[in-house]
């Protein structure tokens, strides 16, 4: 699971976002969703991961699930005062200084470009470049793993080249097979299961990227470090 500010569930805002400021909204009634200020980037990430471990130390919290630029805090038990426990946050918030996850690195080898990537073309498109060009930007980067969610294994990474941005479908393809390297936004990353999926496929990966019989399951981790290497292109 994970927490990101365009997830689908019922929510109401409580702390409303202001200059500087985080964002607290009710999911539910035992959860509490703090959203980041600023910009979506790796300071910001830092701060979070800094404000889950303070969280998780509170006696009364069930669970912590750190999202993009966001934290999800569930209760055991619905609060009797929220307001205390948005003042609880917001001050955990403003404590949290940075915490840099030392994360070990991940090569994936990609086959560029072939049956999989069914989006590359749109993605050319979009941004104005040769499908070349727009593989190269992105087996060149750099990669750190934000948080895991959506599906299990499924690692959010950031660093994606601006250049080579691409929004998320407005409608998904109704099938895209596990392996896909995909862009969605400002993000990329690889597609744990074969189903609907509104990201963009420019690739392929053969690399086993979850074993739930494994100790670790998931081969990802927050603050991992990931890299994609041309293993093939076909254009």
């Amino acid at each position: 699971m994970i927490a990101t500010s365009n997830t689908i569930m019922s929510s109401r805002e409580i702390v409303p976002a202001s200059k500087g400021r985080a964002r607290i909204s009710y999911i539910g009634t035992r959860s509490f969703l703090l959203e980041a200020p600023g910009e979506f980037d790796l300071p910001a990430q830092r701060r979070i991961w800094a404000l889950a471990q303070i969280v998780r130390s509170w006696a009364d919290i069930a669970e912590v699930i750190p999202g993009m630029t966001n934290l999800l805090a569930i209760f055991k038990e619905t609060p009797e005062d929220p307001e205390l426990v948005t003042g609880r946050l917001l001050e955990a918030w403003n404590y949290a200084e940075s915490l840099d996850l030392a994360g070990k690195t991940i090569e994936i080898p990609v086959h560029y470009g072939g049956t999989y990537a069914i989006d590359l073309p749109a993605i050319c498109d979009f941004c104005g470049l040769s499908d070349r060009e727009v593989v190269r930007l992105h087996y060149e980067a750099s990669y750190r793993v934000f948080a895991l969610g959506s599906a299990p294994g499924f690692g959010y990474l950031h660093g994606l080249d601006p250049r080579i941005y691409m929004p998320r479908k407005t409608v998904p393809s109704l099938r895209m097979e596990k392996g896909s390297v995909t862009i969605g936004g400002m993000q990329t990353g690889v597609a744990m299961l074969t189903g609907p999926n509104g990201w963009n496929s420019l690739g392929h990966a053969e690399l086993q990227m979850f074993d739930p019989t494994s100790a670790t399951p998931a081969l990802m981790a927050p603050g991992d470090i990931v890299r994609f290497l041309p293993a093939r292109i076909e254009l």
